[in-house]
């Protein structure tokens, strides 16, 4: 008790010099003595809470802003359009992925119940609409990306960028003789979104590059945080766009239905879940109640972005499987593929734009 009352003490005098000093405000300091009488911090936090969750802007224009978009490499995409597909994984695969892909551009890829489902799928999807293909597991192909419209981090996991096992000497805090960049592919990701680059991330896309903080922006200032169990629910379109365009406003889709930690601002959300759709909503995390995102788009550092956090299930890629809202996914993932390659119009917007970045 006595040890108690000196720290309360304390942290008066404290308080009261910083507030002399003006280096906090009397409201500031009522704002944060109710979060912390308030039913919502603590052990009950409210993860949409801008307090818990974060709104950052990571250092780069962000936000559904085209004044963000810089197209400096245009004159070296190539006709016709082509994408990039990359599925590494350091960590967690999804079995949708197949096994896993030897080095190189353009490896052999199966069909079949336990192939290259993912891989083949966007393939073909893309190949309808006149658009040509590349897909890599190979770390050090990440580079030199300017002649590709999009770049698809399907399902991805972990350090995928992280160039593992390459020579290093490990008596040597700095060993410049290897050349061995070990993280190169991160540094040319970044440079080809300042370069008007497209970027699509699908599913585990989410579950990527937890220690990069310019890759949680890319993804609209989200991550992945858990998810229930892998089950049917309501996707709900929430905004027009080239994504969204002929979807009806509500269709059935199974999936894990990933909650977020952060949450994702400055971004134009898409699709929501109806959490009230679903039987279990969360492990750990509370849920994100009637605001549910699974779908959105941004202006990036230069690019464009377009993500979507659905996706776990083989048979979402697969045409004529009966698959829940199979051809609904087929269509919202092609056509936000075709808007961040800028072949459809990209996350068009009404707004005035004044809360966006500079």
């Amino acid at each position: 008790m006595d040890r108690e009352g000196k720290g309360i003490g304390a942290s008066t005098a404290v308080v009261a010099a910083l507030v002399l000093l003006g280096g906090v405000s009397t409201a500031t300091l009522a704002d944060n003595d109710g979060d912390r009488q308030s039913t919502r911090s603590g052990n009950n936090p409210d993860m949409n809470d801008p307090k818990i969750s974060g709104d950052f802007d990571y250092g780069v224009c962000r936000g559904t802003n085209p004044k963000c978009y810089h197209d400096w490499a245009h004159e070296e995409r190539v006709d016709p359009p082509r994408v990039l597909i990359y599925t590494r994984t350091a960590g967690p695969r999804h079995a949708n992925l197949g096994p896993r892909l030897p080095a190189g551009l353009n490896p052999p890829l199966t069909e079949g119940p336990s192939g290259h489902t993912v891989q083949l799928a966007l393939i073909r999807w893309l190949k309808a609409n006149g658009v040509e293909a590349d897909w890599t597991e190979d770390v050090t192909r990440i580079s030199s990306l300017h002649r590709y419209r999009a770049v698809i981090f399907a399902s991805t996991s972990r350090d995928t960028l992280f160039a593992h096992g390459r020579a290093v000497d490990p008596t040597l805090a700095l060993n410049t003789s290897t050349s061995a960049h070990l993280d190169a592919a991160k540094t040319a990701l970044r440079q080809y979104m300042r370069a008007g680059g497209g970027f699509v991330g699908i599913h585990n896309a989410f579950g990527t590059e937890y220690n990069w903080p310019y890759y949680e922006g890319l993804l609209g200032n989200a991550n992945y945080y858990d998810h229930g169990a892998n089950q049917d629910g309501q996707a709900v379109v929430v905004a027009q766009d080239s994504s969204t365009q002929g979807l009806p406003p509500r269709w059935p889709f199974k999936d894990e239905w990933y909650n977020l930690r952060p949450f994702p601002t400055k971004v134009k959300f898409l699709v929501n879940v109806d959490e009230e759709s679903l039987a279990t909503r969360r492990e750990i995390h509370p849920g994100h109640g009637k605001f549910h995102p699974v779908a959105w788009c941004q202006y990036y550092d230069g690019g464009r972005v377009w993500v979507t956090t659905l996706g776990h299930d083989r048979a979402a890629f697969t045409e004529g499987s009966g698959f829940p809202g199979q051809a609904q996914f087929q269509s919202m993932v092609t056509n936000g593929i075709l808007s961040a390659m800028g072949l459809l119009p990209f996350c068009v917007t009404n707004d005035r734009h004044d809360d966006d970045d500079d």
